[in-house]
């Protein structure tokens, strides 16, 4: 029994809308203060705090205080993937037909999904790694090819399972608006801190969509084939990357 009451806490955790909210504020990877995510969950700041006490409670959350603010932040890459598999699931059983979800744009197009890239971007990452060889995924685990390992090493990003602590290299991660695999674990974080590093993403000030800048489409197209226009990956990219 218990599982099952775990399993019953943290649905009643997550499943209050307010705290739905915040909990999606903070899948950018960002640390926010309590003010920050009141206003983004649309509620008053006492309001704010009941619940950021219960997910506290709940260790869906952490808090880490710098001088006189404390800001919050999910609790570990485990509650990130639980809540954008429960956004997939959600999303089927409450329209499975796309055309009826009310999707931002700016979020389907990119985003980042706790530490990693999402969205057509992530997608067409995913899809262009496979293309050219690079990574492997099968049955929900990831493989980085030697000639993946050479890529990433050419970026400046040589890949150690050493560091990797308990942490995958490589993992697919099913995409909440797509409904297909963008790339996640140790390389999928990398991929995206350098990313954002090079200017080829920006953060957006509120919500964790991202801009693709022209220096992006320019890294992406060359590097990996992917179309700036529609970012997507296809035979016909693969050919000239």
């Amino acid at each position: 029994m218990g599982s099952e009451l775990d399993l019953a806490w943290i649905a009643s955790v997550v499943g209050d809308p307010a705290r739905s909210r915040i909990l999606l504020a903070l899948m950018d990877g960002r640390a926010r203060t309590a003010k920050e995510l009141a206003f983004l969950a649309g509620i008053a700041a006492p309001t704010a705090s009941g619940h950021l006490a219960k997910l506290l409670d709940g260790r869906l959350v952490a808090v880490e205080p710098q001088g006189r603010h404390r800001y919050y932040r999910l609790a570990s890459a485990l509650v990130a993937q639980m809540l954008e598999t429960m956004a997939v699931v959600g999303g089927e059983a409450y329209a499975p037909d796309p055309r009826l979800r009310r999707i931002d744009p700016a979020l389907a197009a990119a985003r980042t999904c706790y530490d990693h890239l999402a969205g057509r971007l992530g997608v067409a990452i995913a899809d262009a790694l496979q293309g050219l060889g690079h990574v492997a995924f099968n049955d929900g685990a990831g493989e980085i090819t030697p000639s993946g390992r050479e890529f990433f090493t050419r970026l400046g990003l040589p890949l150690d399972e050493r560091r990797a602590g308990r942490r995958l290299l490589c993992r697919p991660c099913l995409d909440w608006t797509e409904r297909r695999h963008h790339l996640a674990g140790v390389v999928g974080t990398a991929f995206c801190s350098h990313c954002l590093a090079s200017g080829w993403v920006q953060r957006q000030r509120d919500g964790r969509a991202v801009a693709v800048s022209p220096e992006g489409h320019a890294a992406f197209a060359e590097l990996l084939g992917i179309d700036g226009r529609t970012l997507t990956f296809g035979p016909q990219e693969a050919a000239a990357a």
